[in-house]
């Protein structure tokens, strides 16, 4: 076993990392200043779903999160005396660094405050004059929690109570804010003024609990570790004579190795299956020559089936033929990644702040599916900044900002420069399928999709990108009266250098349409081994791709302390993200004319629609300067003295990002790139062998976009009325509202349903064309609950009721679970089943959850007289100071959306048809299924399927985490910090959602299950 271990883990860190896990985390980092001064000692927490994070800015106010998941984050800022900021950060690997601004809370918070930190009524006040609200780079977050007009995060305060200000009893060497001994100007009896540290995470496969098996049969548990070691060290730069009075910096390494363990299920052919007998498939199967069924469901198995079919793997032979699933494999992925990071920072004078920073990431990882394929993906990064902060006088600051961050990206499929698998199985048309001249990084498979739960067949495609970005910022804060005001400009210059094929190796899609019956549904398996596919499509040429797209924003925010219990915040906010181009004008739409009844493709080098005669820009996508955005924000205590206090906020927020979703596909499509997706039929013959041949009914041209299309925007508001309660207690309720309009939209022109007849046979079809008439809504209300920090205990409670609906293709089509999460079809349930009335997709959002209950508990032992502050002896060192934080988080199911897979006649697009329902039951109570396949049907003849989209709701959430953590003060400079980390504690099974393709064996069958228990260790060693 040991001989076993070691070679997996050598063989997959010289594999590298695999695309999945390089494109899902993120370095985040920014700056907290107040008055456009850096603070010191600010917590930041970075929440997502039940995952949470914190980090405590630096002595530049820098704050650097490593490897964030990429997406929706919320952001809390918390600083005592100053209010919280929360805000909503989409993370990605280019994002420019956060920049907030901490604004000083009302004097009569300050005043409860003080009673509340038992500061004596006799010391005398040393607060800074009123700094403006702050202005985050990168996020559309307002600027102080009364403008904010998301809803309030069930963490929003938690750490106020905990962080108060140095000398504050909460700063008490038990309490877990506690500022290190070598933080700021806390250094008693030190004449060193360098901090430093160790760090160690451990975790292994002896403490993680077994994956969950979703096919009910146990695997070998497989054996795996994850390691990360960090060294960091900070101080002033010294050089006697030379450099007296250098910089502080600041530099760290961190280390990690990573090996993850993951049982996958599937349903692959069994031996007789893999010789042509059928015959126990429960539907006859028709020869497509003759008309004939075949005798006793023999079918002759075709060449490049029995060439695919090498690449299955064989039914495991302890699990049953009968099961939904008959092969499992547990699989081993890994990642190496390395940091480093380094900032410096120097105050000029009296008046200058010059300070920067430089990090470096690598990552290497590998990547395993279910059938051994292991893709590789390398990745280096980085991001480096200089800001300088000038103070003309006590009422005017500017700052200025450069930020330079690259990004290079290195996929590596199993395939690549090793076997030519589609030109040896004899498959024609696609980038790998030549014999000479083709590019050996696209040798590999085609992709298969199978309507039945068969194991879809698939790999990683070759890439090779490189991007950068480059942004200027500029800011003024100015201060007068009553008014904080800030203005601010930013410019975005963002380059995309691609060198990838979107689908070089091509996909065919199988559906049992070409072995069906009068009375038979037919097979997909047996159209596989025949070699019919019902849908194929391919896009490759043109690799080499130079995307270039500027941003720019302007914005100017007035904080007006009215009166000493009203404040407004507003202010005006202009985004505008140009239309992104290709360098060398290689991009491709379709000039369409009115009522899509013709179509021809336009070229970004020439502009000239060849059926409409309109000039298009070189984008071919007509820019928008309408981003005017206001927003406003008011806080307001309506009673004097009381500890009520409302906010309310309106802001508007524009979608800048909308044009890097469907840019590459407007560059790998004809005339300069081969692209097609077509169905089977008497007009289009598909095979596979042949099955990537272009038919002149169906347009070259697989994607359009309107050339009009309108940036997206939302609406957010936000109404809260907050109160303390006797015993520390805090309540607060919110209202929140999100109205989303010029939301994106796909349709598939000149489409109709099964059955039904062309209205326009001569009309263009086989494109999917994107507009912006989408909307959505979301409104929510929540009730928190918080105790403060007392006696060593901490805890609150929130429950969030919240609706959101849309006819949004991405808000709509986002987080479904379909077969293509097993390899088997392309989700695509974005594209409105009828194009003619895109409205009628109007159903619930995929992210809407209806309940959400988060309870969380700290206590930190020998806090506060009741909690044991006066023990002393060794009962004292052995039971004070240990932290320990539970988190439970149950919620309802998402909603998810049934699906018939079947070609829309006329295209190669699968999975845009809905079944109709029966009236039976949706939900059913089993072992293993947990829908009912009774309560769907296929469609009607000639029409469209009448169930809802996200009809169906996904599995109920749950989850209980919890961390014990103590520091260990070895001597004066010398602290030791043990944690211990468990995930999922009561190792409970939670499906994630089913498969709700109706036409699969594996319909109401759960499609994935989060980790089980987790233990992980991390030591740090403070100096």
């Amino acid at each position: 076993m040991a001989r076993r271990f070691a070679y997996m883990t050598l063989l997959c860190v010289l594999a590298g990392l695999g695309a999945c896990c390089v494109a899902a985390a993120s370095d985040y980092h920014g700056q907290v200043t107040f008055g456009a001064l850096p603070v010191p000692g600010v917590k930041i927490t970075a929440i997502q779903g039940e995952k949470k994070v914190s980090t405590v800015t630096d002595q530049g106010g820098l704050y650097d999160f490593l490897d964030l998941a990429d997406g929706a984050w919320k952001i809390d800022i918390e600083m005592q005396c100053f209010s919280t900021i929360h805000a909503d950060v989409a993370v990605a690997p280019k994002m420019a660094a956060g920049k907030w601004e901490l604004t000083l809370l009302p004097q009569d918070q300050l005043m409860a405050l003080s009673k509340l930190t038992r500061t004596p009524p006799n010391m005398p006040p040393t607060l800074v004059p009123p700094a403006p609200a702050k202005k985050a780079e990168g996020t559309d977050a307002g600027a102080t929690a009364a403008e904010l007009p998301k809803p309030q995060d069930e963490q929003s305060q938690q750490a106020a109570d905990g962080f108060l200000v140095n000398g504050s009893v909460n700063n008490a060497a038990t309490s877990q804010y506690s500022l290190d001994q070598a933080f700021g100007n806390r250094r008693p009896n030190s004449k060193s003024l360098y901090t430093g540290g160790f760090a160690a995470i451990l975790n292994n496969s002896a403490l993680d609990a077994r994956p969950y098996s979703l096919s009910g049969f146990e695997s070998p548990k497989s054996m795996y570790d994850r390691i990360t070691g960090i060294v960091s060290l900070g101080g002033p730069i010294k050089i006697p004579h030379v450099l007296p009075r250098g910089p502080n910096f600041f530099v760290s390494y961190q280390w990690t190795r990573d090996h993850t363990a993951a049982i996958l299920p599937g349903l692959v052919p069994t031996e007789d299956e893999r010789g042509g007998n059928l015959s126990n498939l429960p539907v006859t199967i028709y020869d497509p020559t003759t008309g004939l069924p075949f005798k006793n469901n023999q079918v002759p198995v075709s060449m490049q089936a029995q060439a695919l079919l090498k690449l299955y793997p064989v039914p495991n032979p302890d699990i049953s033929p009968n099961s939904l699933y008959n092969y499992q494999a547990s699989v081993l992925n890994s990642s190496h990644q390395d940091v480093v990071q380094t900032r410096l920072n120097k105050t000029l004078g009296r008046k200058d702040h010059l300070y920067g920073a430089f990090n470096l990431q690598s990552i290497r990882a590998a990547n395993e599916n279910l059938f051994a394929f292991v893709d590789t993906t390398d990745t280096l990064g980085i991001n480096a900044n200089v800001n300088w902060a000038h103070r003309f006088s006590q009422h005017l600051f500017v700052h200025a900002t450069y930020e330079f961050s690259w990004l290079r990206t290195k996929i590596v499929p199993e395939f690549e420069n090793r076997e030519n698998v589609a030109f040896a199985a004899g498959i024609g048309g696609t980038a790998s399928s030549k014999s000479i001249g083709e590019d050996p990084a696209d040798w590999g498979p085609p992709a298969l999709n199978f309507s039945s739960g068969i194991y879809g067949l698939s790999d990683a495609n070759s890439a090779f990108n490189r991007n950068r970005t480059d942004l200027l910022s500029g800011s003024a804060a100015i201060y007068r009266g009553h008014h904080n005001v800030t203005v601010g400009v930013d410019f975005r210059k963002q380059e995309y250098n691609d060198f990838f094929q979107q689908n070089p190796r091509g996909a065919f899609t199988f559906t049992g349409a070409a072995t069906a019956g009068a009375a038979s549904s037919g097979s997909d398996l047996a159209d596989f081994l025949l070699g019919i596919p019902d849908t194929s499509s391919t896009a490759f040429g043109n690799a080499d791709k130079y995307f270039r797209q500027p941003v720019y924003d302007a914005y100017v925010n007035d904080d007006w302390r009215i009166l000493s219990n009203l404040t407004i915040n507003a202010g005006m906010r202009w985004d505008y993200g140009g239309p992104m181009t290709e360098l060398k004008g290689r991009l491709v739409n379709l000039d369409i004319a009115p009522n899509f009844t013709a179509a021809g493709p336009v070229l970004g080098s020439n502009p000239v629609g060849p059926v409409t005669g309109v000039h298009y820009p070189s984008s071919l996508i007509r820019a928008e300067l309408r981003g005017f955005e206001p927003r406003i924000g008011v806080a307001w205590r309506p009673i004097p003295a009381s500890t009520v206090l409302v906010r309310a906020s309106y802001g508007v927020y524009d979608d800048t990002s909308v044009y890097q979703a469907f840019v590459p596909q407007l560059a790998q499509q004809a005339p300069l790139s081969t692209s097609l997706s077509v169905q089977n039929s008497a007009a289009c013959p598909l095979t596979l062998a042949s099955g990537f041949s272009p038919c002149s009914s169906v347009t070259a041209d697989t994607f359009a976009v309107d050339p009009n299309l309108r940036i997206g925007y939302s609406q957010n508001w936000h109404l809260s009325v907050q109160r303390d309660l006797p015993g520390s207690l805090q309540l607060t309720a919110t209202y929140a509202g999100i109205k989303g309009t010029h939301g994106a939209q796909q349709i598939l022109p000149n489409t109709y349903p099964i059955g039904a007849t062309s209205l326009c046979p001569s009309c263009p079809v086989g494109f999917d064309y994107r507009t912006s008439g989408g909307n959505s809504t979301r409104e929510s209300g929540q009730v928190q609950l918080r105790r403060r920090l007392r006696s060593g205990f901490m805890a609150s409670l929130v429950y969030t009721y919240s609706k959101s609906i849309d006819d949004d293709a991405v808000l709509g089509g986002q987080g479904h679970v379909t077969a293509s999460d097993q390899g088997s079809t392309p989700a695509a349930f974005a594209i409105a089943q009828n194009w003619l009335n895109p409205r009628a997709e109007r159903g619930l959002s995929t992210f809407d959850q209806r309940h959400l209950l988060t309870v969380q508990a700290q206590y930190t032992s020998g806090q506060g007289l009741g909690g044991g502050d006066l023990m002393r002896g060794w009962s004292g060192r052995l039971l004070k100071e240990w932290t320990l934080v539970t988190q439970v988080t149950a919620g309802t199911g998402m909603p998810e959306t049934p699906s018939y897979l079947a070609a829309v006649p006329g295209t190669g697009f699968t999975g845009t048809i809905r079944p109709d329902p029966t009236g039976a039951p949706i939900y059913i109570s089993g072992a293993s299924i947990h829908l009912n396949a009774a309560a769907y049907t296929a469609p009607l003849t000639g029409q469209w399927g009448t169930a809802g989209r996200d009809s169906i709701t996904g599995p109920g959430q749950f989850s209980l985490d919890s961390s014990l953590e103590r520091t260990f003060r070895v001597k004066t400079k010398l602290n030791l910090t043990a944690r211990v980390d468990a995930t999922n504690m009561l190792n409970h099974g939670v499906f994630t959602g089913w498969f709700t393709t109706v036409n699969s064996t594996q319909f109401g069958l759960p499609a994935a299950a989060n980790p089980m228990r987790s233990l992980q260790t991390t030591i740090r060693l403070r100096f």
